[in-house]
């Protein structure tokens, strides 16, 4: 079964720091593309980050930029979403995203609050 498990959320101060895993299985990993997208209340899903298949290139979301870091560990068929600077209106869902044959998956997702 293919599914994408993510993991890491929690409540964070702004200003803090939180790292997002993901966890695959069922489907060949190392051949795809991952992505990182957000839902917070009331809004829209949005983009977070993108990497390749062996993590050569990354693109960022002009919010994360400098301050959230897309990875992967293809050995432990995991990826992450380090978050630093954490800012109150990171408040979100955050889902780990890949596509095969056309077709979306997605996890269920982490919740990311930051509040004081």
């Amino acid at each position: 079964q293919v599914q994408v498990v993510e993991s890491g959320g929690g409540l964070v101060q702004p200003g803090g720091s939180l790292r997002l895993s993901c966890t695959a299985s069922g489907f060949t990993f190392k051949n795809f593309d991952m992505k990182w997208y957000r839902q917070a209340p009331g809004e829209e899903r949005e983009f977070v980050a993108f990497i390749t298949d062996v993590g050569l290139t990354t693109n960022y979301a002009d919010f994360a930029k400098g301050r959230f870091t897309i990875s992967r560990d293809n050995a432990k068929n995991m990826v992450f979403l380090q978050m630093n600077d954490l800012k109150p209106e990171d408040t979100a869902v955050y889902y780990c995203n890949f596509t095969q044959y056309r077709r979306p998956y997605w996890g269920k997702g982490t919740l990311v609050t930051v509040s004081s």
